[in-house]
């Protein structure tokens, strides 16, 4: 199940799963020890999607936040249990209908790109690595 909110209607439950999950993906999994909680979670203009199983368990997340007079796309993740079930294609869809034509930007591990390119967005400068992963900037107008 699609969820959608803001910080103010974040229980936290919720948000205690949807930040475990991002640590699980983005520290302990790709062993990169950096300060996952940037501040940005709780400022009212980021919008928190995620999908839940059948038992409630969160699978996949997703934020999005005001980056100037861009959206950016952030912490995309799957649970381990959930990949290759098609779960963030549904969290970028969702994404991408919720900015509908406002121009959007991200930050795409470089092995991810030509995932990311489905959706229409394209390289936007030189890749680069943050925190030992290759990313490369994405946009999508």
């Amino acid at each position: 199940m699609l969820h959608r909110a803001t910080p103010d209607e974040l229980d936290l439950a919720t948000l205690y799963a949807l930040l475990r999950l991002r640590v699980e993906v983005f520290v302990v999994e790709q062993a990169c020890p950096y300060p996952e909680l940037d501040g940005q979670d709780l400022d009212p203009s980021t919008v928190h999607l995620w999908l839940t199983g059948d038992a409630g368990n969160v699978q996949g997340y997703l934020r999005l936040l005001t980056d100037g007079p861009r959206r950016r796309i952030g912490r995309v993740c799957t649970a381990r249990s959930a990949r290759g079930t098609g779960v963030a294609r549904q969290l970028m869809v969702a994404a991408l209908d919720e900015l509908g034509s406002a121009p959007c930007v991200l930050d795409a591990q470089s092995h991810l790109a030509g995932f990311y390119a489905s959706f229409g967005f394209v390289p936007d400068g030189e890749e680069f690595v943050e925190d030992g992963i290759a990313h490369l900037p994405m946009r999508r107008e």
